[in-house]
């Protein structure tokens, strides 16, 4: 049996009083992946209680548009065949019996894959995208699929065809997108883990909105193939978490890159601060978290550099949409060919229902869409100088990363998918939430938003971590180091109702 969530409109659903639950499946539910898969790999705790506990929660949030496809007798039917059979040698199987969910632009064969998009209804590939192969040869389990913004295009996570996914903090607000139904999810607790993808902040931008953690890897670290794409360029997969380490574990899943990690002590670390660019029209909100934020790095011993990176912020806006936007037909195209399915590029974009994306795929169309010529500028001219100006930095500055809030803004309410109000002013939403997750997209750079808290208007915040190329797993260790440093992730409501009985 398939069962879909999803809400059809933008009004805030009544939240569900917690129903009366167990101690034992709100026990469970709170588990990190690692300690989950140690459970179950010992022989401690049964796959198929952790995945019921994980499907009770899962219905009940479905009002929160988390997820777009559950199939509960298949992931029980999974979850059994680990309990007959034999535990996993040590070293062996690392996400043994975990479920994991998987944004709905990433392949799982069986499973249907609409990138968030009516028109993609009826495609269930035959085969996995390469990073869900991997995870399930790590010995994951598959939860479900999640909601996402219409064809990733999009930074606020209300999907118009299919409901928006919303805030675990307050259900009037956004997730933030693209991978707003990952954090939903996360946040409240339905999943340890959950893989989405990022071109220009779609996984950093939901974590820091939800008071998650978000890692997106050096572009092309991970695998590509089998995710829906919008730049080739751009794109990779990444995972969110409520902890670094569980960001860790899949990084070593998917990689085999260490499995474990000592965090980076922080004294003596060099921190670049960004101030030009990154640190400028930051709301009011999010700013004093900000600050405090920086306060308590500062305290754990990181030396706090300033340091210029106002050119990478230009070329970004410069270069960016020229690249994505000449990208994304050719290589949705090599994504259909892939399944063996017809592709009308015209007829896409009529079925597109959300206003904010409309817009973008009418201008890949007649005069507006961007000529050879701008592509060949902005790929071959433009992005190497904003890698060649990252790489300076780290290197004169002698810089572990840099650091700055992951979005200037907290999450906006639902409908506000246009303009946004930053700082006083109405501006674009889409620009305002990528502003600072964008250029590292960009260039391909690794990066992971950290939970800062939450900020006086009650939302989270987050703060970003981005490191120098292939730099991944250095970062990940300073992001352990770092999340020692900060508040303990926010909890949401309403699951502090469920772990309170009702």
């Amino acid at each position: 049996m398939n069962r879909m969530h999803a809400l059809t409109d933008s009004a805030a659903p009544a939240v569900p009083s917690a129903p009366a639950a167990p101690t034992t499946l709100t026990t469970l539910t709170d588990l990190s992946a690692r300690d989950a898969a140690h459970r179950m790999a010992s022989g401690d705790l049964r796959a198929t209680d952790y995945a019921r506990a994980l499907l009770a929660r899962a219905e009940a949030i479905a009002p929160f548009g988390a997820l777009r496809h559950l199939d509960p007798e298949q992931l029980l039917s999974a979850a059994a065949a680990l309990d007959a059979g034999p535990r996993p040698a040590a070293g062996t199987r690392p996400l043994h019996g975990v479920p994991l969910a998987f944004k709905d632009n990433i392949d799982v064969a069986g499973m249907p894959t609409t990138a968030g998009s009516p028109w993609m209804a009826d495609h269930t590939p035959r085969m996995h995208a390469g990073v869900t192969q991997r995870l399930l040869d790590a010995g994951a389990l598959v939860l479900g699929k999640t909601n996402l913004h219409e064809w990733s295009q999009g930074v606020t996570g209300h999907n118009h065809a299919f409901g928006p996914s919303r805030n675990p903090f307050d259900a009037a607000h956004v997730t933030g997108g693209s991978s707003g139904g990952n954090a939903a999810l996360l946040g409240l607790r339905a999943a340890p883990a959950a893989i989405g993808t990022d071109t220009g902040g779609s996984v950093r931008v939901p974590a820091a909105l939800c008071g998650l953690v978000g890692f997106r890897p050096t572009v092309h670290r991970w695998p590509d193939d089998g995710l829906v794409p919008i730049s080739p360029t751009f794109d990779t997969a990444g995972v969110m978490a409520r902890c670094v380490d569980d960001c860790v574990l899949v990084d070593h899943a998917v990689t085999g890159s260490p499995a474990h990690l000592a965090a980076t002590p922080l004294a003596g670390v060099r921190l670049g601060v960004p101030a030009a660019y990154f640190w400028e029209d930051v709301d009011p909100p999010v700013a004093e978290l900000a600050r405090d934020s920086m306060e308590r790095l500062r305290a754990a011993g990181a030396v706090l550099v300033p340091c210029d990176l106002a050119e990478a912020g230009a070329l970004f806006q410069e270069a960016s949409m020229s690249i994505s936007l000449h990208e994304i037909l050719p290589a949705l195209a090599a994504y259909f060919a892939r399944h063996g399915r017809p592709f009308d590029a015209r007829a896409l974009t009529a079925a597109v229902v959300s206003p904010d994306v409309r817009p973008l795929f009418e201008r890949l169309f007649g005069d507006t869409a961007v000529t050879p010529e701008a592509y060949a500028h902005a790929r071959h001219t433009l992005r190497p100088r904003m890698q060649a100006a990252y790489r300076e930095c780290f290197a004169r500055h002698q810089l572990a990363a840099l650091v700055f809030p992951t979005s200037p803004l907290t999450a906006a309410r639902i409908g506000d998918d246009v303009e946004v109000t930053l700082c006083g002013r109405r501006v674009s939403a889409f620009s305002a939430y990528i502003r600072n997750t964008g250029p590292a997209g960009m260039a391909g750079l690794p990066a992971v938003s950290l939970p800062m808290g939450l900020a006086s208007n009650g939302l989270p915040a987050g703060l970003e971590l981005t490191g120098a190329e292939g730099s991944d797993t250095a970062l990940l260790a300073l992001a352990l180091g770092a999340e020692k440093a900060l508040p303990l992730a926010p909890v949401a409501p309403f699951v502090q109702k469920l772990a309170n009985g009702g």
